[in-house]
């Protein structure tokens, strides 16, 4: 019998219960999984202790979500529904994200440790955001009429793939789903979405909320996990027709190879990161230390796009590792409980996630960076990780070329621009970089420069909905968001028509 959970939040900045389901939703219904065994505890990271347990599903269930997807993509959505109707339910579902913000936010803070009145105020908004931007679109995916000869018409059609899996990450769980889930919607595909098994509960919260929207049953399906059972049982089913995935690049490979072992599914992978903060003599140092910290210290470090290797300029670099360090160490004072109001750095989301970060530390000094700041744990309880700042850093460390995913960066003196380009390209990775400079000129030879998906110039971070996301080199394949996220969930078909020619 599925069960429910109800939790009490009686803190400073938010007081009241919050009551979700804790079984898979599947067919527009609440199930209990085929094998009951396996359930998984959810932690919260700020205490270490369980919040609830949840059921986890295996591939019985997956293969009943996707039967259930395709049922619902042949009969009540994909190119059955007019895009202009896909597009009002998807607003309606926006219309309650946007009612219920407070008890999501209060779930992300609770799940994730990210603090809570930021998460309300900005990332929430942000997410509801992202399902208008989609509904948007709905109506207006078409494709194109094409000259042939006077006997011969041409055009395409930009149509669903049909049943869409999308896997996404613990940092940013419901603003991740969204960003799969609304497009891929919006095309007309019907969807199975596996959050993390530690942070699933807003995604179990959205669920109902879907079907009070007006989903029709089997659209979105939620088949909570671990990745070795529903991860990959859906990278491998023969009936799905598209993947999409956000995470590690090292899964991103083994979800690649599934997909090629199966029925050559369509992947798009999300993948890590290794991104390069790039700031000139000429920067305003002000505004540079600050957009480096949001850069490195957003979500504890727990972000694809973190410039962990931040490169300054040698005129100014003895200024900014002074103000930087300010920065960092005011942090450290601000962290605490994601629901104290002065909180601005929670922890890590679990004993794992603090566990490696730790060993990343450890590591940078073995090899012979100095830790200039941070480099320890915070408090008695939880996985807080101080903002730590490595120094001395070689191009050649751990701590340089590997993605950390933790509150921990190397500020690297440079010399010439030509010095840095090599530096910057010097990874796997290729997510995204931020230029800090007041020299337009050389910051569009620098964006021309830099083998990166994202180039933010005198910021960071700061992407918009409308623009494409993905990686380059071993961090990702395809794009999301803006327009580009529609051809990523349609594939196009051309159709030639014969209106005159005789053989």
């Amino acid at each position: 019998m599925v069960q429910t959970h109800t939790h009490e939040f009686n803190t400073k900045v938010y007081k009241n219960s919050v009551t979700i389901k804790t079984g898979l939703f599947i067919g527009g219904q609440w199930v209990d999984p085929v094998n009951g065994d396996d359930l998984i505890d959810i932690v919260d990271p700020a205490t270490g202790k369980t919040i609830t347990t949840i059921a986890g599903g295996g591939a019985e269930d997956v293969d009943a979500a996707v039967k259930s997807a395709r049922k619902a993509f042949k009969t009540s959505w994909g190119l059955k529904v007019p895009g202009a109707e896909r597009g009002r339910i998807l607003n309606r579902f926006a219309d309650l994200l946007e009612k219920h913000n407070d008890e999501l936010a209060a779930l992300e803070a609770l799940n994730v440790g990210k603090p809570f009145l930021p998460s309300k105020m900005w990332e929430m908004a942000h997410i509801v955001n992202i399902v208008r931007y989609f509904a948007g679109w709905a109506d207006k995916i078409h494709g194109k009429t094409i000259e042939t000869n006077d006997k011969k018409m041409a055009y395409t059609r930009h149509e669903p793939w049909g049943v869409v899996a999308a896997i996404v990450p613990w940092n940013y769980p419901l603003a991740m789903a969204v960003c799969k889930v609304a497009p891929a919607l919006a095309a007309g595909n019907t969807v199975i979405l596996k959050p993390s098994e530690l942070t699933p509960l807003s995604a179990l919260f959205i669920a109902d909320l879907l079907n009070e929207a007006g989903f029709p049953p089997g659209v979105v399906n939620i088949v909570n996990g671990y990745g070795h059972s529903v991860g990959s049982a859906l990278s491998l089913h023969p009936n799905i027709d598209k993947i999409s995935f956000t995470g590690s690049t090292i899964t991103g490979r083994r979800i690649l190879k599934a997909a090629a072992d199966s029925n050559l599914k369509a992947v798009t992978l999300e993948l890590g990161g290794k991104s390069p903060t790039i700031i000139f003599d000429d920067a305003d140092l002000d505004q540079a230390i600050k957009w480096a910290a949001m850069g490195i210290f957003t979500n504890m470090g727990q972000i694809c796009i973190a410039g962990s290797r931040i490169y300054v300029q040698e005129g100014i670099y003895d200024k900014f590792l002074e103000g930087f360090t300010e920065y960092a160490e005011g942090l450290t004072k601000a962290t605490g409980s994601p629901f104290e109001e002065e909180t601005r750095h929670g922890p890590q989301v679990s004993k794992a996630q603090y566990e490696r970060v730790m060993e990343y530390i450890e590591s940078g000094t073995s090899e012979g960076a100095k830790v200039h700041t941070g480099g320890g744990r915070f408090g008695e309880e939880g996985y807080f990780i101080k903002p730590t700042v490595f120094v001395d850093a070689k191009p050649s460390m751990k701590i340089m070329r590997e993605e950390i995913f933790g509150p921990v960066c190397c500020i690297v003196k440079f010399k010439t621009e030509e010095e840095v380009i090599e530096w910057a390209n010097d990874t796997a990775y290729g997510l995204a970089a931020n230029i800090l400079t007041e020299n337009s000129a050389r910051a569009i030879r620098m964006a021309n420069s830099v083998e990166a998906g994202s180039i933010y110039v005198n910021c960071a971070m700061d992407g918009g909905i409308g623009a494409p996301f993905g990686g380059y080199k071993q961090s990702g394949i395809g794009r999301e968001m803006g327009e580009a996220a529609l051809d990523t969930y349609t594939q196009v078909k051309a159709v030639h028509i014969n209106i005159g020619q005789k053989l």
